[in-house]
Formats: structure tokens, C-alpha cells, sequence
């Protein structure tokens, strides 16, 4: 019967610019065979490629990875990024990095995932693994946070119509304030002020459209 396996990858230093991330991989997972398949988190890619910035430059870092802005409410923006992504703040992030300063996603995250990782992997280890790099999105009226594959070498990504060639449609086609009832925003209204992780707006993007 087929199986999947998910394991962590432990002893991995504080990655910083200039490191290679597939040494640092090699020396952490020399058990690493053919057909793996190792999710990278874009936070190390980025700061290994030198993608970081400092906080009093986010408002500019922002606009410059910003291809087209889909919402705003104050100061948190839905932007599309020049990658295509539709993402809160165009990927720019100020967690899990050092204080002061701001990530942006990868410049190229199939390139990343391939010249940089998989192939480094091959060259040190004589393994031929999938690498994925992975960013944590937040998906439009809904509850927490999801991580989603922005790059991807040697695994081949699913892409076409749902089954059937039915195109795949959105079980809501208008914001839920335009349509909730009185009591039905009450009861909202309640539920964000009793529940501590529900934050209104929120820089997670579905909280914001």
C-alpha cells in the first residue's frame, strides 16, 4: 500500500545571506534517496539569496514587489506580485527574520528550487529529490493560515481543469458583509471579540477582502 512519509529536517543553523542551502541540507539529511521530495520554506531561501530589507523601507519594499494591488483597507494591502501571486503585503514579511528587518519572496523560486537546491543536492549527495519552495498564505474568508508551493524542480506540478473539464467556480461570489443578515453580523461581531485568535482586519489576507 502506498505510503507517505513527512519527516523534519533537524539541526539546520540560522540561515543567513550567501549560505547554501543545499550543503546545509546535505550535512542535516545525508539519508536523503532518489525520489524524496524536501519542502524548503521560502524564509530561508530568501534570506540565503539575500532578499532581506530594512523595516523602515517595508512601504517601499511593498511597492516594489507589487504588480497590481487587489485590495486595501488602511494599511494593509492584497497585492499581485510579479510573480503572480495574489498575497497580503505582495509576500513582504517581517517574522522569522531578524529584528528590524523585512523578507521578500525569492526573485526566482523554480530556480531556486532547481539550479540552487535540487541540483546541489545532486552534486553533493548523488540523489535525485523534488524540491519545493513553500510560503504560508492566507486564503479569503477563511480561518488560518495555509502553506502553498510558490516554486518547484523535479516533481511535476498539477495544472488544468477540474474533473469533467468543469471549471472550478467560488462557493461565494460577493464579500459575506454584503450579504449577512443583522443577526447574523451580531453574531460575528461576537465571535471576534470572544475569540482571541479572530482578528478583524487582519494582516492575513482573507481577512481583508
Amino acid at each position: 500500500m502506498p505510503q507517505i512519509t513527512v519527516s523534519g529536517v533537524p539541526g539546520l543553523p540560522e540561515v543567513r545571506p550567501g549560505d547554501d542551502i543545499a550543503l546545509l541540507v546535505a550535512q542535516a539529511a545525508p539519508g536523503l534517496r532518489d525520489g524524496d521530495i524536501l519542502v524548503v520554506t521560502s524564509k530561508i531561501v530568501s534570506k540565503a539569496e539575500g532578499r532581506v530589507r530594512q523595516d523602515s523601507s517595508r512601504t517601499a519594499a511593498i511597492e516594489e514587489e507589487t504588480e497590481r494591488v487587489v485590495a486595501r483597507r488602511g494599511d494593509t494591502v492584497i497585492a499581485q506580485t510579479r510573480h503572480g501571486f495574489v498575497m497580503a503585503a505582495a509576500g513582504v514579511d517581517a517574522s522569522n527574520t531578524s529584528p528590524g528587518t523585512v523578507l521578500l519572496l525569492p526573485e526566482d523560486p523554480d530556480a531556486s528550487a532547481g539550479r540552487r537546491s535540487g541540483r546541489g543536492l545532486r552534486e553533493r549527495l548523488g540523489v535525485r529529490v523534488g524540491v519545493i519552495v513553500s510560503d504560508t498564505f492566507g486564503r479569503p474568508w477563511r480561518h488560518g493560515l495555509t502553506d502553498v508551493a510558490i516554486g518547484a524542480a523535479g516533481v511535476r506540478p498539477a495544472r488544468g481543469p477540474a474533473r469533467r473539464h468543469r471549471r472550478l467556480r467560488a462557493t461565494r461570489s460577493t464579500p459575506p458583509s454584503r450579504r449577512w443578515s443583522t443577526r447574523s453580523r451580531r453574531r460575528a461581531t461576537w465571535r471576534r471579540a470572544s475569540c482571541p485568535a479572530f482578528r478583524w482586519p487582519s494582516s492575513a489576507g482573507w481577512a481583508t477582502w
